[in-house]
């Protein structure tokens, strides 16, 4: 018989190796790496391609790229128009999406309300590994959802559930989560690298094959990140991130992958009783100000996925006690905060190495792109002169390391959106002014950093 083969792969990166190593030589992380049992070679098998003897399948034919068929595969709207926007306009048949998030986050309530309304033009199957049946009724009985016409199955068994759905045919295939389930020739036990990858697999090539959507739930480890997602990235088609912690009603869907539509799009929703509801202007929720203008507050422009977002942020700069200063970021680059103060010591003339800066963006964004930097310094320079800033003023830039003030995508359309918010004025790179500001605004552009420390 065939020895049964084995093979070490690293659970951050989803390297492999022959033999285990206590560091990974791809990441440099320590003890990550897991076994994971491979298929045994079949006795008899044909010979490497191209070597005589070769009797593999030869009745596949090559085609011309320009004779691909270009006619767009139609997609199935969520019934969630911020759903829809993040996916890239809808869900595409036969298509692999992974849905992650923290323990709470509403992965399950945004499935379960997609489900149960597609569920009566639809079909689809819902299968749950973690709650019973009787647990995902009452949630959907909870959340007033129409329950008819949605089929369930509690399963864990791979092999069960693709037998399942060869009989049932669904349209839309939903588990939850494929952290519980299980193949029976894998020997290790359910969420590990082997299970995951392994299951994870099957489920896609039943999709691919059926022309089935299928929607994975995926739990996060203790840094955030998705459990085992190198391991799965390779062979889904869309990775989706929802965020948001236990304090606040609202929660972001990011799209970390999609090859169906734009990455880093971003999705807002409001977690209400009746469940997750959709914002459709999520510039107004990051804007909740107080009347009176603080020191230290400013709004920016940044850009998520397709369209633009205003969003509040905030510098406090005070004396420190300590002989290294500290520097602390939520929502941008703690490093490239650090970086910019450089700037401002340099190119700017003020000096903020004695003095500790604590920066925050409000609403829990997460700010990715570089369009922040002009904002971030502006904001550290009112909170150090203890002077606030005009609160119809928006702002967006990118800074370089020689001061200089570089433009950003997509400018016209930030001032067009700050417009339409009420803003009067903005600072903006040069290259990014338009050649006819909004009614009613003054656009100030800049080349340096000074022009606009000037400009305030």
């Amino acid at each position: 018989m065939a020895k049964a083969k084995s093979a070490f792969v690293c659970t951050e990166c989803g390297a492999e190796y022959r033999k285990w190593q206590g560091q990974c030589s791809s990441c440099q992380e320590w003890n990550t790496l897991s076994e994971v049992h491979l298929a045994s070679a079949r006795p008899g098998g044909g010979t490497a391609p191209g070597r005589s003897g070769y009797t593999g399948d030869l009745s596949r034919e090559v085609i011309d790229l320009g004779n691909v068929d270009l006619s767009e595969v139609p997609r199935m709207s969520s019934t969630f128009a911020e759903f829809d926007r993040v996916l890239g306009g809808g869900l595409v048949p036969g298509s692999a999406v992974l849905l992650g998030g923290n323990p709470g986050a509403g992965k399950s309530t945004l499935l379960l309300q997609t489900a149960c309304k597609l569920a009566q033009q639809r079909r689809i199957l819902y299968v749950t590994g973690e709650e019973s049946l009787s647990q995902v009724a009452m949630r959907a009985h909870r959340l007033q959802l129409p329950t008819n016409g949605l089929k369930m199955l509690a399963e864990t068994s791979v092999e069960t559930i693709l037998a399942v759905s060869e009989r049932e045919k669904p349209e839309i295939l939903v588990i939850d989560s494929i952290q519980t389930m299980h193949l029976e020739d894998i020997s290790s036990a359910p969420g590990g690298v082997a299970q995951v990858r392994e299951s994870a697999a099957a489920l896609t090539r039943f999709a691919k094959k059926t022309n089935t959507v299928l929607l994975l739930v995926g739990h996060v480890t203790k840094d955030g990140s998705l459990a085992g997602p190198k391991v799965l990235e390779h062979m889904i088609d869309a990775s989706l991130l929802l965020e948001g912690g236990a304090d606040s009603r609202f929660r972001t869907l990011r799209g970390q992958k999609n090859r169906f539509g734009a990455v880093n799009e971003l999705g807002v929703f409001a977690m209400l009783e009746q469940g997750l509801k959709e914002v459709k202007n999520p510039s107004a929720i990051f804007l909740s100000r107080q009347e009176e203008q603080a020191p230290g507050s400013l709004v920016m422009v940044v850009w998520e996925g397709t369209r633009p977002i205003l969003v509040e942020v905030q510098a406090l700069v005070d004396e420190s006690a300590l002989g290294n200063p500290r520097r602390v970021a939520v929502g941008v680059d703690q490093n490239r905060l650090a970086m910019l103060l450089a700037v401002l010591n340099r190119h700017g003339g003020l000096f903020t190495g004695d003095q500790d800066v604590f920066l925050n963006v409000v609403g829990g964004v997460k700010v990715l792109e570089t369009s922040a930097d002009l904002a971030v310094l502006l904001a550290v320079v009112s909170s150090l002169q203890n002077r606030a800033l005009p609160k119809e003023l928006v702002v967006f830039g990118e800074v370089g390391l020689s001061g200089e003030i570089r433009p950003v995508p997509s400018g016209q359309e930030r001032i067009a959106e700050a417009a339409k918010h009420g803003f009067l004025r903005a600072i903006v790179p040069r290259a990014n002014a338009p050649k006819q500001a909004p009614k009613g605004m003054e656009v100030i552009a800049v080349d340096k950093l000074s022009d606009a420390l000037d400009a305030l």
